[in-house]
This record gives C-alpha cells, structure tokens and sequence, in this order.
C-alpha cells in the first residue's frame, strides 16, 4: 500500500522534473529566435563525437596526409577556453599535436603558467620565415557550434581560425616536401588581447632570428596594408567620500572624471590618409559605492586607436588631465600606427583599424605580412563566427605566402 507521504513525495518530484522541461524548452524556444543554439545546454558535460554531429559533418574539411583535419583542430581548439592569462591548457594541446605531426616543439616560458609555442622541422630553430598567431581569447568565453555554414565561438575568427589555417597549411606544405629544415617556422603566442607580453618575450628570449613573418588575424583573407596604433591609460580620481545630502562635505570623484572624458572624446585627434580617423573608446567606467554616497574614487579605462602621429595624441590627452587636482598621474601602453609589406600577387588587400602583435615582434624584418580568415566586425562579440569557406580559401592563402617569400629568397641566391 502506498502512503500519503511517498505519495506527495513523488507528486513533489514530478513538478520538479517538468519545472526543468519547461525551463529547458523555454531556453531553446529564446535561442531559436536567436538564431543561436549554444553548443552545451545548462552547462552539462556532454561528451561530442566528431563524425555524429549532422551540422559539423556538412562542413567542408581540408585534410593533409588522411589524419590532419582543418576542422577538426579549429574545434579542438575552440573548445579549450584560453582566455588571456589562461592559455596553459591549449599550449599544451597544440604542443602535443604538433609533435604528433613530427615537428620540434619547444615550450617558452612566459610568466607563471603562461608558455608560448614554437615548432620547426629537424634541428635548426633560425628559419627564413615565421608563421606566428596568438592563443589567447577575449572574454566571455562561448562554445563551439555549427549554424549552416557558419563556425560560432569564441576565437572562430579571432584568433583560432587562423591559427587552425596556418598549421594545416604548414603541415600540407611540410607531408608534400615543399619546405625543409630551416626555411619555415610556427610561433603560437600568449597575451596579445591585453599587453602582447607573449610575442615580446619570443623577440627578447627566444633566441632565434628571422626575416620574414606572417601573422594570423581576420582580414577577410585580404594582406593587412596597416594598422592603426594604440594609446591604452587609465584616469584614476581620488575625491573624498560624505552623505549625498551634504555634498559640500566631500568631493566627487565623478564630477571630476566626467567632464575629463567629455573633453577626450571630443579632441580633434591626428588623421592619416590611408589609415583614417584616430578613435577613443572608453571602455570601462569604475565609480561609487551607493548612489547616497558621494563617491571617493573613480576610474576610467581608455583605448585611442591612433592613426598618425602617435607623440601628440600622448601629448593631447595629458593636456586635459595634467593640471586637475584629485587626479593620478597618467601612464599607457603605447604602440605606432603599422605599415605592412602587400603587393603580393593573386591577393587583395584591406586597411585595418585594430591593433595587433605585429609592433610587439621587434627584431628586423625584411617584409611582414598580416592575413586570415573572417572578419574583425564580429571578433570580441557574442556573433563571433568564420564562414567556412573563408577557414577553408586562408589554407591555400597561407601556402601562397609561404612560397611566395621562398621564391623570393630563391631569387636573391
């Protein structure tokens, strides 16, 4: 005989169970308006099998030698949250995949549990070029998935789908010996969403010297004719703290802060003819405890990407906020606007307005080159994504590069 209680007891657990259907579905009726499906619901741990997924097998794959898939590496990669400062995990994955391909690998300490990686063929570590992309991502992390033709996540395009292209361009180019020992080389760095630490400290500590490089970013597989510079600072405001109602008593941060953006925002900044408009960005705004407290302190986070003249946009900002009192002093990170090497045959090229590791590798170069699949307007947003095609077309763009620069060398012999 069944009592009240078991009774109530599994009338309580039905309601429980369909609460979590109906929120489920809900969930998936929003995402379908979204034309999003993220890649694993309520965080379960669902374990994907590559060849089982109907969207990701009608994908178009490049394969080199029957073993090294395109795809599959830009999944594996994707699904290994490397947000900059947490890329140890993928270090480890591609180190161990290229050794698999039958590279050299070396593991460059960076700072903590932050390694760079670096693979070549055979023994020698100097190599004409070098083939470089960076493992880290920006924040928040999101899944891989497969929509049509698309390839969402984080780092689809920015920067893992390059990354992807390049190594199995290289591999195509290594399995049908068209590059050998000490022509070509992989450099896979940390840190470029934020300081570039990764690639400065290849340039400073590696120990090795080349004269060629191209880099990975979305160009829409176009050759990068520049970039623009970048002028990163904080504006800090120690003010004093007091009741809302006696302000008088205080002094506000952000009244000091506000006005200083506004005149920021609005200073007529050097222009370049090819690489346009300089442009701020204020990018983070820390302030206050309560809105009846008159707020001690406030903060600022501000990114110029400058086109020209880099000295008097520095010279510029420090105009507006040297002589206000309650304020810190002001210091940056700052890079030049970059000219890059692209009349290559066969290719088109595109004027670009972000920043990138190109500056922060500093030893002499004969020619660098900046190219990839996707675009930057949906890089470091939720609609991230890289067309397959593109992923597919930067493969044979990249083997292009690579043997354009050794007929290059050829030439010179």
């Amino acid at each position: 005989m069944c009592s009240n209680r078991s009774r109530t007891t599994s009338a309580i657990e039905y309601r429980m169970r369909l609460t979590v259907l109906l929120f489920a579905a809900s969930l998936v009726a929003a995402w379908s308006l979204l034309d999003y499906m993220p890649q694993n619901l309520l965080n379960l741990d669902v374990t994907s099998k590559w060849d089982s997924e109907p969207a990701f097998s009608a994908l178009e794959d490049y394969i080199v030698d029957d073993k090294f898939s395109l795809l599959k590496l830009h999944r594996g990669l994707m699904e290994i949250e490397s947000i900059s400062g947490n890329e140890h995990k993928v270090a480890l994955f591609l180190s161990d995949y290229l050794k698999k391909a039958g590279l050299s690998v070396e593991l460059q300490h960076v700072e903590r549990d932050r390694y760079n990686v670096y693979a070549y063929i055979g023994n020698q570590r100097n190599t004409t070029t070098v083939v470089s992309s960076h493992i880290d991502v920006v924040p928040p992390y999101i899944g891989y998935s497969v929509d049509g033709t698309k390839i969402r996540g984080r780092g689809a395009c920015d920067d893992k789908g390059p990354l992807a292209a390049q190594v199995i361009a290289y591999l195509d180019l290594y399995y049908e010996n068209k590059i050998k020992e000490g022509e070509v080389s992989l450099l896979f760095v940390v840190g470029e969403e934020n300081t570039g630490v990764g690639m400065r400290t290849a340039s400073e500590k590696l120990g090795v010297n080349w004269e060629y490089a191209i880099f990975g970013e979305p160009t829409e597989n176009k050759l990068g004719v520049g970039h623009k510079g970048i002028f990163v600072f904080d504006i800090e405001v120690f003010g004093r703290a007091a009741h809302s109602g006696y302000p008088h008593l205080g002094v506000s941060a952000t009244e000091i802060l506000i006005p200083i953006l506004h005149k920021i925002q609005n200073l007529e900044l050097p222009e370049s003819e090819l690489l346009g408009p300089s442009i701020v960005n204020v990018g983070k705004v820390e302030a206050g405890v309560a809105a009846n407290v008159i707020p001690a302190y406030a903060k600022a986070t501000i990114a110029i990407r400058v086109s020209s003249d880099l000295d008097e946009v520095v010279r510029l900002v420090h105009s507006v906020v040297d002589d206000v009192e309650h304020v810190a002093p002001v210091t940056g990170r700052t890079t030049d606007p970059q000219y890059l090497d692209y009349k290559v045959p066969g290719f088109e090229s595109i004027i670009l307005a972000y920043n990138t590791d190109v500056p922060n590798l500093s030893l002499p170069l004969k020619k660098r080159f900046l190219y990839g699949p996707g675009t930057i307007h949906v890089a470091h947003s939720d609609d991230e994504h890289v067309e397959n095609q593109d992923l597919l077309k930067s493969v044979d763009g990249y083997r292009r590069l690579v043997e354009y620069i050794l007929s290059l060398e050829n030439a010179t012999e």
